[in-house]
């Protein structure tokens, strides 16, 4: 073999890949067999094993102050073959550890839906916050759960209001 399998997944004694991937990505590695007939026959073969996460989910518009309020988007993507229950909330965490929801929903995300978008945003009173996106996937029937976070990097300033 040359090339790569995830890191987490190996080749077993009878050439069956096996194991849980622990990162998404493309990897890219060539097999090579040879029997015992007389002469040898040899047979080459490439892979692509694409490894995506089971749920993803990203900024689609970073979290931003306009105002007192504080607005932004995220998309999920659920790269099962699930169907998820699914849970999002949005705090935004103020210097003291108040919280405070400003994006809440539970549904249903289909398996193989990519990049559906979940608006978020609420008036804020004058503050410097944190804000925290949360997601947990529910496959009941496999008793299997999936979460994903995000976190603003910077302190949201909101300037105007009480």
């Amino acid at each position: 073999m040359s090339g790569d399998v995830p890191v987490g997944m190996k080749f077993s004694e009878d050439g069956a890949l096996a194991g849980a991937a622990i990162a998404s990505g493309t990897f890219r590695f060539t097999i090579q067999v040879t029997d015992t007939s007389q002469p040898p026959q040899t047979a080459k073969q490439a892979f692509d094993l694409k490894v995506v996460p089971p749920l993803l989910l990203e900024w689609k518009d970073y979290a931003k102050v306009s105002g007192n309020r504080i607005d932004g988007k995220v998309q999920v993507s659920n790269g099962t073959g699930d169907d998820f229950d699914l849970t999002f909330v949005v705090l935004a965490v103020a210097e003291d550890g108040r919280a405070t929801a400003i994006g809440y929903q539970r549904f249903n995300l289909k398996q193989g839906t990519t990049s559906f978008e979940l608006p978020f945003g609420e008036n804020l009173p004058h503050g410097s916050y944190l804000v925290h996106v949360d997601t947990v996937a529910e496959v009941l029937d496999k008793d299997q759960i999936y979460r994903a976070r995000l976190q603003t990097k910077e302190r949201l300033q909101v300037t105007v209001g009480p």
